[in-house]
């Protein structure tokens, strides 16, 4: 299709030619953004080399905006968190320069694993959703999934013949996080099974686990002690620890906000 072209138009005739050829391109931030842009670079004083490339800019950040918002929907994270909102002061176990060294994400650009051990309330949840959505933003292929619910989705691969692609899936991703690691026993049939996707990332792409266990009583989740050493080496070979520590910052604050004085009205 061919837009006829003519010298001369009129405001409200270039409007619409942009309007539609915008829409023929698919080019919808510029659609939605040129009218002000133009307002502002007659205001400006911008040459017509800085008005295109305003515009150009403003598709391109909006087209970035849109990707990382569909890769963070497609991770499956289950609520909203970021590095912004955790209170290191709360949780003084967890060092603000490692957790912003990781956020750069050269560990994933090295397939290298990382783990948050810790007890409830510590942080470890919110520091995996918050990592595995610095991951996103920046480009990278994210998967969340509780360690059970991944468990599962495996056995009833393997008993319908799709574990092989059912493990590829998950082999795809640039980062998989499992949270919730050591909160259950699993029968040996499901430890194997989640072995093989470890396997199967090893040193080509990276695995974020929270767990709520030291590794010394990660065999009450993995019985077989072979198993477990193997699935322990899987995951920190090259990899970074964070111990999150005890003492529920959640329930601390809790506290605090219960032991505050009631202000008078």
């Amino acid at each position: 299709m061919t837009m006829p072209r003519q010298r001369g138009l009129t405001e409200q005739a270039a409007d619409a030619a942009i309007d539609s050829a915008c829409r023929l391109l698919r080019l919808p931030s510029i659609r939605n953004e040129f009218s002000d842009i133009a307002d502002r670079a007659i205001k400006d004083q911008m040459t017509y080399r800085g008005f295109l490339a305003e515009l150009l800019m403003a598709e391109f950040d909006d087209r970035a905006r849109r990707r990382s918002e569909r890769r963070i929907k497609a991770a499956g994270f289950p609520r909203e968190k970021s590095l912004r909102s955790f209170d290191f002061d709360a949780n003084p176990n967890i060092d603000p320069a490692t957790i912003h060294t990781l956020a750069s994400c050269e560990w994933i650009k090295k397939s290298q694993p990382l783990c948050l051990i810790g007890d409830s309330g510590t942080g470890k949840s919110h520091m995996l959703i918050a990592l595995g959505t610095e991951a996103a933003m920046k480009g990278y292929r994210v998967r969340y999934t509780l360690a059970t619910k991944l468990v599962n989705e495996l056995v009833e691969a393997a008993d319908e013949k799709q574990l092989n692609k059912t493990i590829a899936r998950y082999g795809r991703v640039d980062l998989l996080c499992i949270d919730e690691l050591g909160y259950m026993e699993l029968d040996r049939h499901g430890a194997e099974l989640l072995f093989q996707v470890l396997t199967e990332r090893e040193e080509k792409n990276s695995v974020a686990i929270a767990s709520n266990e030291s590794f010394g009583g990660w065999t009450k989740t993995f019985t077989d002690p072979r198993l477990c050493a193997a699935i322990v080496d899987r995951l920190t070979f090259n990899g970074t620890i964070i111990e999150t520590g005890t003492d529920s910052y959640r329930l601390a604050s809790t506290r605090a906000r219960a032991e505050e004085p009631i202000k008078a009205g």
